[in-house]
């Protein structure tokens, strides 16, 4: 692992980081900075993640935080390479990866740029809970400074952000990783009831069990990013380039890492019509796959991952054909399936702990599960 310290943005760049930002992919997000946590909020989405459909129960149907809402918000590109490759276990290797790039690198503004970019990685993209470290297998990623760009950053990001909440949403869990700029920031914009309002700054609605179970049809933003929502000028036109990519059903990669963008599952944050999904998908052994311990790797061939590096390399065979449809569409049959297949375990707030005969605390029968 290696360490680095939380960035803060600078009110300008120099024109040359700023060129060389811009041409890694990495100069939008570069200027965000780290969001103070807001505990209540993280610890309500997470309460309704669920890992077997990489989604969010909410009354009024699945969400999910999208290649969409990842390029809105970090401004990262989306289409290119999976992010992938070696991992080893040497010391030495790493060792002499960080001579190369950061000592002998031939133009010092690129040595700095990568720099930067590595502490960016660290601590908004794959932060860990150490809030200070980042893996080594992304440098040599880094070592083509030409190749930069040509990797899908914004999907491994997401897949990051999937793998956190399928940890979090464990019952042996009690701390959560991972982009929560992006958590947090995506659920002020789909839920702005729940977002803060600066003129009243002690008076936050922080996000509970109650005011998620309440929510109606309308409070959440389906489609958040509209014209008559974000004004297309202040959203540079390379955002909108593989817009197209975004509604796509694929693997999200990043090394060991491998999660579903099921956009089947919540079409309607694309526009288009919500239809009864299919069924849940199986990653099998490739979803929970962790670094610990030796792992001389490469995750792109690995007879567990390879299957779904391809089918990420294949994005664009995995796209909605359909057209947009209006936002008053037809929702009865889905939302007659999700109720009578989730109802039971939608609102959290029914949840009550008694206690037994002896004195322990236990959940209610009807809700244990």
């Amino acid at each position: 692992m290696l360490t680095c310290d939380h960035p803060i943005p600078p009110d300008r760049y120099n024109e040359r980081v700023e060129e060389h930002l811009r041409s890694t992919g990495f100069y939008h997000v570069a200027h965000i900075g780290v969001v103070q946590c807001q505990k209540a909020l993280v610890n309500a989405l997470v309460e309704r993640w669920h890992s077997d459909t990489y989604t969010f129960h909410l009354p009024v149907g699945e969400c999910a935080v999208t290649l969409e809402d990842v390029a809105m918000i970090f401004g990262l590109p989306t289409n290119g390479l999976p992010v992938t490759g070696m991992t080893l276990s040497s010391f030495e290797v790493l060792e002499a990866e960080c001579l190369h790039q950061f000592r002998v690198a031939p133009r010092n503004i690129q040595v700095y740029v990568k720099c930067h970019i590595m502490l960016l990685i660290g601590t908004i993209l794959f932060g860990d809970k150490s809030g200070a470290s980042v893996h080594w297998k992304f440098l040599p990623l880094l070592s083509d400074f030409a190749s930069i760009g040509q990797y899908s950053w914004e999907s491994a990001c997401l897949a990051h952000l999937y793998r956190s909440l399928c940890r979090a949403s464990r019952f042996d869990c009690k701390k959560i990783d991972g982009p929560l700029t992006l958590l947090l920031c995506w659920a002020w914009i789909r839920l702005p009831y729940l977002a803060p309002v600066p003129r009243e700054p002690h008076s936050f609605p922080l996000a509970n069990r109650k005011a998620l179970d309440d929510l109606q049809e309308g409070q959440f933003l389906w489609v958040a990013y509209s014209t008559d929502r974000v004004d297309l000028d202040i959203i540079p036109a390379d955002i909108y380039m593989d817009s197209v990519i975004w509604s796509a059903t694929v693997p999200l990669v990043s090394f060991e890492c491998i999660e579903w963008h099921a956009t089947d599952r919540f079409r309607r944050q694309f526009g288009f019509v919500q239809r009864v999904p299919h069924q849940e998908r199986n990653l099998d052994r490739a979803h929970g796959e962790v670094l610990t311990g030796p792992k001389n790797l490469n995750w792109a061939t690995a007879t567990t991952h390879s299957f779904w590096v391809m089918q990420w390399v294949n994005r664009y065979n995995h796209v909605p054909t359909e057209l947009p449809m209006a936002p008053q569409q037809p929702l009865d049959t889905y939302m007659y399936w999700y109720r009578s297949k989730y109802g039971d375990h939608l609102n959290l707030s029914d949840l009550v702990v008694q206690e037994d005969v002896e004195g322990d605390q236990v959940m209610d029968d009807e809700n244990e599960e």
